[in-house]
């Protein structure tokens, strides 16, 4: 392998331990064990275990987003946007990236890179959203004085929620995830009731399953993270 080959291998090793041991018990004789090679080795590739975990857990994140925004961008129509941003951001595959960033806020205070790096992409996060909004002010169907703030709360209870459903495994279904989120950004952006109700169009579905595809492909296909 190249030295780039290598460093992208050690961190689709990360990141297959992390998905199984979570991210506070994955270790660099974890990694090099999943690897068949040395903790020297991993250790001259990445200066410290923070900095590996970082970069590991940005690699499923990034991917995620790449899904959310392929579906987004797909649309004009700001309403439909938003039905895509929620349908693709709480999906059923994704439960383990949810734990994923569950674990990243939990290690966030004693690594500050993870720190650095789970901000960075939550940021990221609200921003695409935040367009959304911002556009569907511009085009006059979305009536929102604070796009930012609003994109802000309108995410901090999608989170909420699916969290609360993937980590506590309370009676909180993925529709209810959805609905409940909807129905919140109506009332931010002063829609009728059920205006975000409803499947994304298909052209959301299908370059949200292109760059699913994309990502798949890039981690060497699919994985079971049980």
């Amino acid at each position: 392998m190249t030295s780039p080959e290598r460093r992208a291998a050690i961190v689709a090793a990360t990141l297959e331990v992390m998905r199984h041991k979570g991210i506070a018990a994955t270790t660099v004789r974890d990694v090099a064990q999943r690897m068949g090679t040395s903790s020297g080795l991993v250790h001259h590739y990445f200066a410290s275990m923070d900095e590996l975990l970082a970069a590991a857990f940005e690699q499923a994140a990034t991917a995620d987003l790449g899904v959310t925004t392929a579906a987004v961008e797909a649309l004009s129509d700001p309403v439909d946007r938003l039905r895509a941003f929620f349908a693709t951001y709480v999906r059923a595959e994704q439960d383990w990236a949810f734990q994923l960033w569950l674990d990243a806020w939990a290690e966030a205070t004693r690594r500050p890179t993870l720190r650095q790096t789970s901000q960075r992409l939550n940021v990221t996060w609200q921003q695409v959203l935040a367009r959304c909004i911002r556009d569907g002010v511009a085009a006059g169907v979305f009536d929102c004085p604070d796009p930012e703030g609003a994109a802000w709360r309108i995410l901090s209870l999608l989170d909420g929620l699916a969290l609360q459903s993937v980590a506590h495994r309370v009676a909180i279904d993925r529709t209810a995830v959805v609905s409940w989120s909807a129905g919140f950004a109506e009332a931010e952006l002063a829609l009728p009731a059920g205006a975000l109700g409803g499947p994304p169009p298909e052209s959301a579905v299908t370059a949200a399953a292109a760059a699913e595809a994309t990502r798949a492909a890039g981690r060497g296909g699919p994985r079971d993270p049980g």
